[in-house]
């Protein structure tokens, strides 16, 4: 059986003394950001976090906390990058988890701050089972949570410095069927449009689409990425972008977008040049939200069970509850090709 990694094992591999390792670890002040995230990553590395041990948790499914009260699930959700309960993606996510923990006969406690301060005057871990995160969550966050001993799991996003249960729709093998279908109706110039460093799904999409073209001997281009910077409201750089295509008439028989928000702006955009989509151009997004189906022409795109990754983090985590020893896990649930009229072969015919 290996060693415990202890707070002096990280102290001697830095070069710090054991109290600025306690420091960090513990998330006390009096420590810089910069040296606090070297003794996070060192302790990652070490395997600090990973072994077994911490505080002691002793609710179980089913055990009500002192004083009665039915037991509850931490959902934290920061409000960045839109991941909110009223968006259209995370939201529907969020309705998985609550129906999913109504149904098990538990509570659900939502938290919106992205700071840790505000997340420790918020709730009292003694009175919770675990910790489902839903979108990006920073690595501070997450260690707090580590800390206080709940088990967690996470929904579309994974920290590289702390293990967990993870949950994500299959990004890479939907993304790579979906170019794989464009390419079988005679489509060769494509081209990926999408910040590939916003999320671990994205530059999981970017893989499958890159991996799909490189298995007919396409080659990979640097311009078959369309970098688009920001969060949303995509339409002037796509309009920007277009307009120098038509240019230079360089304009692709096909843009895969990273998700359907980015797809639509690509449509509006086209538009206003007065472009047809598909009749000049094929447009396909990711998630299935419900504009995709609503914008003319409909959106050729892949469906993302949100509900049911909600639900599966819940299972996943009183599953974590009852036996906490197990392996984590990283969970992936398929999604399913949506075809619909925004897409045509390259001979002409739309599909649908």
């Amino acid at each position: 059986m290996s060693k415990k990694v202890t707070m002096q094992q990280i102290a001697d591999y830095l070069g710090v003394s054991k109290f600025v390792v306690s420091k960090a670890l513990s998330g006390k002040e009096g420590v810089s950001p910069a040296t606090k995230e070297r003794v996070i990553r060192a302790a990652s590395q070490l395997g600090y976090f990973a072994q077994r041990g911490g505080p002691a948790r002793q609710e179980k499914p089913g055990q009500h906390p002192a004083g009665g009260s039915k037991p509850s699930v931490l959902v934290l959700m920061p409000g960045i990058r839109f991941q909110t309960k009223d968006s259209v993606y995370w939201g529907r996510i969020l309705d998985g988890i609550s129906v999913r923990l109504e149904e098990r006969g538990f509570g659900m406690a939502i938290i919106s701050e992205h700071s840790i301060d505000g997340l420790l005057n918020m709730f009292n871990p003694n009175g919770l089972l675990g910790m489902i995160g839903v979108g990006e969550i920073s690595t501070s966050l997450l260690l707090e949570v580590h800390r206080c001993g709940l088990p967690m799991v996470l929904i579309d996003h994974e920290d590289p410095l702390l293990p967990s249960d993870t949950v994500f729709v299959n990004n890479y093998d939907c993304m790579y069927r979906l170019t794989q279908y464009l390419l079988g109706i005679g489509h060769r110039d494509l081209l990926f449009a999408g910040n590939i460093r916003f999320s671990r799904s994205f530059f999981d999409r970017w893989n499958g689409f890159r991996d799909a073209l490189e298995a007919h001997d396409i080659p990979l281009r640097g311009d078959n990425l369309i970098r688009l910077e920001g969060i949303t409201g995509f339409s002037g750089q796509f309009a920007a972008w277009a307009s120098r295509c038509v240019e230079t008439g360089a304009l692709p028989s096909a843009v895969v977008c990273a998700n359907d928000s980015i797809a639509l702006d690509a449509i509006a955009a086209f538009g206003k040049l007065g472009l047809s989509v598909p009749g000049d151009v094929s447009v396909c997004g990711f998630d299935d939200i419900e504009d995709a189906h609503r914008v003319r022409p409909a959106l050729t795109t892949v469906h993302v069970p949100k509900e049911a990754l909600g639900r599966r983090a819940v299972d996943r985590l009183l599953e974590r509850v009852t036996s906490p020893r197990e392996p984590h896990e990283k969970i992936l649930i398929s999604g399913e090709m949506v075809y619909r009229e925004s897409c045509r072969d390259k001979i002409g015919r739309k599909r649908s």
